[in-house]
């Protein structure tokens, strides 16, 4: 692990919200980012036991982040989530719920971003799409 990584990760992995959801970061490359959500007893949850989808939709966008802010260019100025979507196709079961996500597209103003969450099993729980707005 780099320095910057290790720096990243304790950030990430302090920060009070991300504590609360129960989430830690795996794995961060130029456009891509994982992370982990370990399930409590506090895991909010859903139908059957699942995690709750909300506690899903919250990782998309975080992992989003990740993902965007793997690198950045002299002069962007971030201007937040423009739009989030989320397709639920499976319950989120297990211990362990990944989300990981990709940078598809990265424009001057607007970033589109693709994500997956998978469980232990690596079964395809849910598809995030998330535009992320920069200001010119």
């Amino acid at each position: 692990m780099t320095d910057e990584f290790t720096n990243y990760k304790e950030q990430f992995d302090s920060d009070a919200y991300h504590q609360t959801l129960g989430l830690t970061l795996i794995e961060q490359s130029p456009g891509y980012g994982k992370i982990l959500l370990k399930k409590t007893s506090s895991t909010p949850g859903g139908i059957g036991g699942s995690v709750h989808g909300g506690v899903l939709a919250a990782m998309v966008d975080i992992v989003m982040l990740v993902a965007i802010f793997s690198e950045s260019r002299e002069g962007e100025v971030p201007a937040g989530t423009a739009e989030l979507g989320i397709t639920y196709l499976r319950q989120a079961q297990g211990e362990n719920i990944y989300a990981e996500g990709r940078v598809i597209k990265r424009g001057r103003q607007l970033s589109l971003v693709e994500v997956d969450i998978s469980d232990d099993e690596g079964r395809l729980c849910a598809k995030g799409r998330t535009l992320y707005a920069f200001r010119a």
